[in-house]
C-alpha cells in the first residue's frame, strides 16, 4: 500500500464552547471520562501519533489529558477562529507527513474503527486525495484526512474559516460511517440532553 507510514492526526479542542451556557462541552462525560479524553483516546487506539491543539485559557482540557502519550499545542490566537489552530497544526507537523487526519474534539459517536478506516482509505487512493468521513445516508462530515500538498492553502486560512475553504476544488473522497457518527457534534446544553436520552433508548 503506498504511502502507508505514520498519518498525524491533529485533534482541534481549542474552541470557546460559546453555546454552552458557561459549561465546557469538552469536558462533558461519555462514557465515564471527558470527552477530550474520550477522543484522544480513540485517535490513540488508531497507533498514529496524535498532537491535541489547546486554547491556552482552558487548562482543564489540558489536565484531562496529563497521563496520555499525546503532544500538546497551546494556540495562543484561538479567539482568532479555527483557522489559527489549523496554522498551529500544521506547523506542529513533521516535515515528511504524508499528511494530517483533521480530528474535532467534539464528536462523542466516533469510534476508533471509523478513523482507522479513514486512515486506510487515504493510503489506499495514494495518499493524494482529501478523505472525508460522511454519515450512512452520504452526508459529508467529519473527520477529514489532508494531503500535504494542501498545507499551504491550509495555513493561509484566515479568521473563522474551517479547512473546507481550502478543499472546495478537490475531488474528495467520501467514506461513510454508521449512523451519524460522522455528523454529531454537541454545541447546545439542548444537543447534550437530547444526545444522552437517544442513548438510552
Amino acid at each position: 500500500m503506498p504511502g502507508a507510514g505514520p498519518l498525524p492526526i491533529l485533534v482541534f479542542a481549542a474552541g470557546t464552547s460559546s453555546r454552552m451556557g458557561g459549561a465546557d462541552k469538552l469536558l462533558q462525560p461519555v462514557d465515564g471520562q471527558p470527552l477530550i479524553r474520550r477522543t484522544v483516546q480513540q485517535a490513540l487506539a488508531t497507533g498514529h501519533p496524535v498532537t491535541v491543539l489547546l486554547a491556552p485559557d482552558r487548562p482543564a482540557r489540558a489536565m484531562a489529558l496529563r497521563d496520555l502519550a499525546v503532544e500538546t499545542v497551546g494556540v495562543r490566537d484561538a479567539d482568532r477562529g479555527m483557522s489559527a489552530s489549523i496554522r498551529a497544526g500544521i506547523t506542529s507537523l513533521p516535515r515528511d507527513a504524508p499528511g494530517a487526519m483533521f480530528l474535532l474534539a467534539d464528536m462523542p459517536d466516533l469510534e476508533t474503527s471509523d478513523l482507522a478506516a479513514l486512515v486506510d482509505a487515504f493510503h489506499q487512493a495514494g495518499g493524494t486525495r482529501v478523505v472525508r468521513a460522511a454519515g450512512a445516508d452520504g452526508t459529508p462530515g467529519a473527520p477529514s484526512v489532508v494531503p500535504r500538498r494542501l498545507f499551504k492553502a491550509m495555513a493561509a486560512l484566515q479568521g473563522d474559516q474551517g479547512g473546507r475553504a481550502a478543499m472546495r476544488e478537490e475531488d474528495v473522497l467520501l467514506v461513510p460511517l454508521p449512523g451519524r457518527r460522522a455528523l454529531t457534534d454537541l454545541d447546545t446544553p439542548a444537543d447534550w440532553a437530547a444526545w444522552r436520552a437517544a442513548r438510552k433508548k
